[in-house]
């Protein structure tokens, strides 16, 4: 079994939190230029924004996670269903599907909270999404964007 891959963007989601818990989210200096320029006038309180975007990054990282087990269940599936005799399956062959459908039911319920999550930061920062762009799709370009990335 692989190791399930780290979060691109761990680091300033933990710097996020930490900003929360002090309850000073407008510290100089802390916050990368793209994003402060996002954040300089929102439509609502900063804090607010920055508690809307730590929801993002944490349904954005569930999301990962969810498609990382549907992928390994169905890569596991695969390689246990190739050599099964046809006819009744067994009970471990039984267990994967039942393993598979499982992480099938946690990628569309984190991508319902992807998206949730997404409507309401949008919603607090004031950013216009595109006509005829999937939510998704343009927040999770917007993320790799204006997110900074944990160096590696």
């Amino acid at each position: 079994m692989s190791p399930a891959p780290s979060y691109p963007y761990a680091g300033f989601l933990a710097r996020l939190e930490e900003a929360a818990a002090e309850r000073s989210p407008d510290a100089p200096g802390t916050w990368p230029s793209l994003l402060d320029n996002v954040l300089a006038t929102p439509p609502s309180p900063r804090a607010n924004v920055i508690a809307s975007l730590t929801a993002l990054l944490v349904a954005h990282k569930a999301t990962l996670r969810a498609a990382f087990d549907t992928t390994l269940a169905a890569d596991e599936l695969r390689r246990y269903q190739k050599f099964a005799k046809p006819g009744k399956p067994s009970a471990h062959i039984v267990q994967l599907r039942q393993r598979q459908a499982a992480a099938r039911q946690a990628t569309s319920n984190s991508r319902q909270a992807l998206i949730k999550a997404a409507m309401a930061f949008v919603r607090d920062a004031g950013i216009d999404v595109p006509e005829r762009t999937p939510l998704d799709a343009f927040i999770i370009g917007w993320i790799e964007t204006v997110v900074p990335a944990d160096k590696a």
